[in-house]
Formats: structure tokens, C-alpha cells, sequence
């Protein structure tokens, strides 16, 4: 059935169409560049190695204007792709190419304001130019946040060199996207997909359990956090996790005494979940204010026509404006009038 509501998609993503060869001038590998091989298709390449084929609606925005308005989708939020957070580079380097990826975001949103949203990405390995880059995004590009990774190197999202990051993120009113990257346990499990399927649900969970345990949710009560995929195993093991915390408080509650399901509807999460019943699940667990559309544009996991799954629901019409625009417009705390 067509929707009559705002639609806001708060989970896609996007690349420039062209992207500088960082080898060259860094000195060392492992970044991404585009190698543009045929009309509207491009291969993504680790140096020299293929990572995957991309189409012109990642980096195009009249092509990706075209297909929202093929499924009714006003807005998009705009993050650039996990791949391309190089937490894992020297730290200035890091900055100068989310410098780069920050700017090209804000290029098209200004070209197209009430089309676009977007969120910066940040040096995370470093929090002090993380700092200083989410002050640029926000203050100086118009951005309405910032995407980060469900954990940076080796540190999770608890730890307390990253509490500086939130604290910006508050201050400044800016909404943050965690997003998974480099699945645990990939090296073993590299056969059928494994890491995406099964890994991603993990990281989202390991980031959720991080923040909560870690007791950022309770030092930055302002602070407003999404996270991908329908909060990925997190909801489904919810109840083992707060099981975990009061039979075991001696490991769990070591940084926070409040139990995990207190924060049920502290936070945000998208509705990428492919399936009727979980996004009740998810309705019940916390609440339609709290999850946003979200389809993963333009990649296969996601949800290809975007919204489908709410609008053939049986709810409420103020059920679907929550889900469809109103959670996202909270989130990001804008009004619904800047789009309509």
C-alpha cells in the first residue's frame, strides 16, 4: 500500500565518485579507492584487491533521488560506508580523509536540503581530533551528527578515553549512528557471508552491552544514540543479558549498577529487521518512538523498497509516523516543517 506519511530513512549510505589514492600520499596501504570499469559501475579495491562492486546510486545523488522517489522516500540520512572509517590508519591520516568524506556529505546536502541529512565520520582512534572534527562537522559543515564505528580497534565502546566524544556529541546536541565494521571472529568464519550475517548482529549487540554496561547512557543522559540493523542480536538475548547482570554482578555491574533493561528507550534503532514479527517484537520491547526507518541504501542486506515492511503493517497511523519520520526527526532534533 502507498504511504501518506514523511518517510526519513536514517540509514544509507554514500561515497564520492571519486576518491583520492591515500597511498600516494601517506605512504602506506590499505585504503579504499573506486576503479571506475563500465558505465554506472564501479569496483571498490584495497590497493591492488578487489573488495566489492558498487553502482552508480552510491555515489550519484540524482540517481539515488531518483529511486527514493520511486519508493516514496523524502529524505535520506547520509553516512559514509563503515569501510571507510580507517580507524585503523595513523590518526592525522584518518582526519584528512574523513575531512574529505565529511565535506563531500555536506556538498550534497546543501545541494539538495530537503533531500539529504547528513553525518560526518571522525578520527575515532584519536578522541581528541575526534573532538575537534565533530565541532567542524556540526558548527561549520551543518551536519546533523556523526556515525561511528560499534567499537574502534581494540577499544569498546565503554571505554573511558572515548567519554570526551560523547560529551561533544551532547554539548553540541548532535545525534550519533553506531554502525558495525571489522566483525569479530571474521578470520573464522569466511565462509557463506558469516561475517555479515552472523558477525554484524554481534558487533551491534557489543556495542549496545558496551555502552550501557560502560555507563555512558547514565554519564550522558542527553546523549542520542542509534544503532543499525534493528540493534542486531541485541534484542533477541536481552533477557540473558539482563539474566548475566544479577547473577553475575561482580562481572557485569563492575562500572554500572543499573540493570541493562533500564535503558530500554534510552536509545534508537532502525527497523532493518526483514521480518513482520520482530518489528513487533521491537514495538513492544521499546517502544515505536524509538525506531526509525532504516534500509541500508543501496546495499543487498538492505530493505530494497524502503518502508514496505512498516506501511504493509497493521498499525496505527501514529504508529507509522513515529516509525516512518517521528523517531528520526526526535533523534535528530528537527522538525518535521523543514521537509514538508
Amino acid at each position: 500500500m502507498a504511504s501518506s506519511f514523511l518517510k526519513i530513512d536514517i540509514h544509507t549510505h554514500i561515497m564520492p565518485k571519486e576518491i583520492p589514492r591515500w597511498v600516494q600520499k601517506f605512504g602506506y596501504g590499505g585504503f579504499i579507492h573506486l576503479e571506475h570499469h563500465k558505465n554506472c559501475c564501479a569496483k571498490m579495491m584495497i590497493d591492488d584487491k578487489f573488495f566489492r562492486e558498487v553502482e552508480s546510486n552510491c555515489w550519484d545523488e540524482n540517481v539515488r533521488m531518483h529511486e527514493c522517489d520511486m519508493h516514496k522516500v523524502h529524505v535520506q540520512v547520509l553516512s559514509t560506508i563503515p569501510v571507510l572509517f580507517h580507524y585503523w590508519a595513523k590518526a592525522e591520516d584518518a582526519l584528512q580523509t574523513a575531512r574529505f568524506f565529511n565535506d563531500h556529505i555536506a556538498e550534497v546536502c546543501h545541494r539538495h536540503p530537503t533531500r539529504f541529512i547528513g553525518l560526518g565520520t571522525l578520527p575515532m582512534q584519536d578522541p581528541q581530533l575526534a573532538v575537534g572534527e565533530l565541532e567542524r562537522c556540526v558548527n561549520e559543515l551543518g551536519l546533523q551528527g556523526v556515525e561511528i564505528g560499534s567499537h574502534i580497534n581494540d577499544w569498546n565502546l565503554s571505554e573511558k578515553v572515548l567519554f570526551p566524544v560523547y560529551e561533544a556529541a551532547e554539548r553540541l546536541g548532535a545525534a550519533v549512528f553506531v554502525h558495525p565494521w571489522d566483525m569479530m571472529g571474521k578470520e573464522k568464519m569466511e565462509k557463506y557471508w558469516l561475517p555479515w550475517l552472523v558477525g554484524m548482529p554481534a558487533e551491534t549487540s557489543r556495542a549496545i552491552c558496551s555502552m550501557i554496561f560502560g555507563g555512558v547512557f547514565e554519564q550522558f543522559p542527553a546523549l542520542k544514540v542509534a544503532f543499525a540493523h534493528g540493534g542486531g542480536s541485541f534484542p533477541a538475548t536481552v533477557s540473558r543479558i539482563e539474566h548475566g547482570f544479577w547473577v553475575r554482578p561482580d562481572l557485569c555491574a563492575i562500572d554500572n549498577t543499573k540493570p541493562p533493561k533500564s535503558y530500554l528507550g534510552k536509545f534508537y534503532i532502525d527497523s532493518l529487521v526483514h521480518d513482520e514479527r520482530i518489528l513487533d517484537y521491537l514495538i513492544d520491547l521499546m517502544g515505536a518512538d524509538r525506531i526509525a526507518l532504516g534500509s541500508d541504501y543501496p546495499f543487498p542486506l538492505g530493505e530494497h523498497e524502503p518502508g514496505k515492511l512498516i506501511e504493509n503493517m497493521p498499525y496505527s497511523d501514529h504508529t507509522k509516523e513515529l516509525l516512518l519520520s517521528g523517531s528520526a526527526l526526535h533523534w535528530l532534533s528537527l522538525e518535521k516543517s523543514k521537509f514538508i
